[in-house]
């Protein structure tokens, strides 16, 4: 927090390190059991999902993702990390542009002013001897040696624009098969990019990665050279025991996404194991279910309290939690992403509701635990 000499207070601003910007279009429309007497759970919510993926054109995405945008900027966001998966036409072929999607996505961001990561999702398969099912067919390229060669010619395209960044996202350890790993661990080291990874999400992802591998994911990215300082693991939510240690030894990063994963009933990350193993944290909104990216701030030591019973449980060395909370929110989130600093400040809205009684030595404190991005915010 910063003032100035009018008594003016800003922040860096933030960041949404894991976004699917099309998912913002699903808002509404998933919040109703899905069959009478039928289990609602996230493999359910999928099939809405996939619904949705069909029926994309590189109009309807573009047309989708500014308002995603549009949204985040509103609520003091400027940069983004886009988890790109849906490359190609319906049925699996490509466009005569292969880059067509992304390039619609990253239009979309840095028409409503923020900066992007465009993270080249890879997906390979419906799971172990399964090639890609229907609509998968749109996110699959067929070739480990396609995927790269896409993620090439991005990064060729936008090598010189200081507002883009490209990166690789191995999607699952269920969506790709484990000889891939190494290779895409290498690829972006060679090219000094972020590589990001849904990790640990479900229990049937480790189940299956058990049963393939006889490895847990985090085990498994580990014997494959996977994990390291360009390495985020995104959701990390059911961890063993000893997996934190290994993201925090390799320099790894782990981005939560609050908001998400309790709308999808994901259940509640070890935060206190990862805080502790020194894995450096990162938030993002993923499905857009609710554009709040202070409630994904204040929702990793929120979730925390609600899974331990306990208050003020994080141990930030020598920061406030709201110190500590905010830098996961805005810088290190942007680090993820590729970009050096947050993208700017945010001049705070002194005469908000959410901020009256609060003094100047708490308001940092007020604003993460009870401050309402639109009102807290003033956002040109």
């Amino acid at each position: 927090m910063i003032f100035d000499a009018d008594g003016v207070a800003t922040l860096t601003a933030l960041t949404s390190a894991h976004s699917h910007a099309f998912q913002r279009a699903l808002r509404g429309n998933a919040q109703r059991a899905a069959s009478v007497g039928g289990v609602d759970d996230f493999w359910s919510w999928r099939q809405a999902l996939y619904t949705l993926a069909s029926e994309l054109t590189p109009e309807s995405i573009h047309a989708i993702s500014r308002v995603a945008y549009r949204e985040l900027f509103r609520a003091g966001v400027r940069t983004v990390g886009e988890f790109h998966y849906v490359h190609h036409q319906p049925d699996g072929s490509p466009y005569a542009d292969r880059l067509l999607m992304a390039e619609a996505v990253i239009e979309a961001a840095l028409s409503e002013g923020l900066r992007v990561c465009l993270l080249r999702v890879v997906y390979a398969r419906a799971g172990r001897g399964r090639g890609p099912e229907g609509v998968q067919r749109r996110f699959s390229d067929g070739s480990l040696e396609v995927s790269l060669a896409d993620t090439e010619a991005l990064l060729s395209r936008y090598a010189n624009h200081p507002k883009v960044r490209v990166g690789l996202a191995p999607h699952s350890v269920r969506a790709v098969p484990p000889a891939w790993l190494g290779e895409l661990a290498e690829f972006a080291e060679k090219h000094a990019i972020p590589l990001h990874m849904h990790v640990a999400e479900q229990p049937a992802e480790i189940e299956a990665c058990l049963a393939e591998t006889g490895m847990r994911p985090v085990e498994l990215l580990a014997e494959r050279g996977v994990l390291g300082s360009r390495f985020v693991a995104v959701h990390a939510t059911h961890l063993a025991e000893h997996e934190p240690a290994l993201l925090g030894a390799s320099g790894a990063r782990v981005c939560l996404c609050p908001t998400t994963e309790r709308d999808l009933g994901d259940g509640l990350p070890n935060v206190t194991a990862l805080v502790t193993a020194g894995v450096r944290l990162c938030v993002g909104i993923d499905s857009h279910v609710v554009t709040a990216p202070l409630e994904d701030v204040r929702g990793v030591e929120l979730g925390e309290r609600l899974r331990t019973g306990r208050r003020t449980v994080l141990s930030w060395k020598d920061d406030t939690p709201a110190q500590a909370l905010w830098r996961i929110g805005s810088t290190l989130g942007a680090e993820a992403c590729g970009f050096e600093d947050a993208g700017g400040r945010l001049t705070i809205n002194r005469n908000a509701d959410s901020l009256a009684l609060v003094t100047d030595g708490h308001l940092l404190d007020a604003l993460v635990f009870g401050g309402a991005e639109r009102e807290v915010f003033l956002v040109p």
